[in-house]
């Protein structure tokens, strides 16, 4: 008699690939959220093991802050084609034109402004389920969220009102307008994201490994100095985003831990060029990665409050 043990990555690649097949049988009009992110990433790996050797059932949705590392963007553009997935993306710069959002004044980061960018996008394609990479470990809000999360119509989120989720169950149950935020790798730690980014052999952007960069510090932390803004007709989009004269502003050998745009995005001081290497910094870490956000430090509440409002 043959016996069969699963390992923790496999434990957790099973549970997310089932997650993934429920999406499309319960489902009718899916997308899948993906940045070129570590997490994305991985949701990619274990979708194409999920519906291989049929395509992929979905559309790929991003929404741009306008604020992107140029690596990151061109890496989400090449994995998509390579997939030949269709690739959705909607702007901030669009929600800003279009008068929908209003920037408040003084606010540098755009990350609340994706707020009705992905709502638009939702209603202009009448997704019902979007899949995302959060994971619990990530902060408190996000560790309050269920698999299958509920949307109401106006695309809010009360984590006082989640479905339970028994004996691996899902209520996908949708009334017209609502919606499902689902997340494959809820169980999965940063940790369990790098040892299943080595496993699989799965490229990344070349910011997660170490390089020289122009930062400088505030708040605490590295920021990535902008690029130079060289059209004098246009306003700065970096305006306020800029090394003031006071900040310490050097060339470093750094990485990033988790991206969000380049305003929002700390830097961390370190040498790793393998995943090898970021697995021991992980291993050695006591703080959490989003730590190194800044959007997040601004306030614990900044992502629950972002989540209620349709955040993602």
């Amino acid at each position: 008699m043959t016996s069969y043990h699963l390992d923790h990555l496999d434990q957790l690649e099973t549970e997310a690939i089932h997650v993934l097949r429920e999406v499309a049988a319960e489902f009718e009009r899916p997308a899948l959220l993906f940045s070129g992110g570590k997490d994305s990433i991985c949701i990619l790996r274990l979708a194409e093991k999920a519906f291989r050797p049929s395509e992929i059932p979905m559309p790929f949705l991003n929404v741009e802050t306008g604020h992107e590392f140029p690596e990151l963007l061109e890496f989400r553009d090449r994995r998509a084609a390579q997939l030949g997935a269709k690739l959705i993306v909607r702007t901030v710069d669009d929600v800003l034109k279009r008068g929908l959002a209003v920037q408040a004044p003084g606010e540098i980061s755009r990350n609340k402004l994706q707020i009705p960018a992905l709502l638009g996008a939702i209603e202009e394609f009448r997704f019902d389920a979007c899949i995302g990479g959060a994971r619990r470990d990530e902060e408190k809000a996000r560790a309050k969220e269920r698999f299958f999360s509920f949307r109401d119509a106006f695309g809010q989120w009360d984590p006082k009102a989640q479905r339970p989720e028994i004996w691996n169950l899902y209520n996908a149950r949708l009334n017209p307008g609502e919606n499902m935020r689902v997340f494959p790798l809820s169980n999965w730690t940063e940790m369990d994201v790098w040892q299943y980014i080595r496993r699989e052999k799965l490229e990344v952007p070349s910011i997660y490994f170490t390089h020289e960069r122009e930062c400088f510090r505030r708040g605490g932390q590295w920021l990535p100095v902008p690029p130079d803004h060289t059209d004098p007709t246009t306003p700065d989009p970096y305006a306020g985003a800029r090394p003031r004269p006071n900040e310490d502003r050097r060339r470093l050998v750094v990485r990033v831990r988790t991206i969000a745009d380049m305003i929002s995005t700390g830097m961390i001081e370190s040498p790793a060029d393998t995943v090898d290497d970021i697995i021991a910094e992980v291993a050695a870490a006591r703080v959490t990665e989003r730590g190194s956000r800044a959007d997040d430090k601004a306030s614990e509440a900044a992502m629950e409050d972002r989540k209620k409002a349709g955040y993602f």
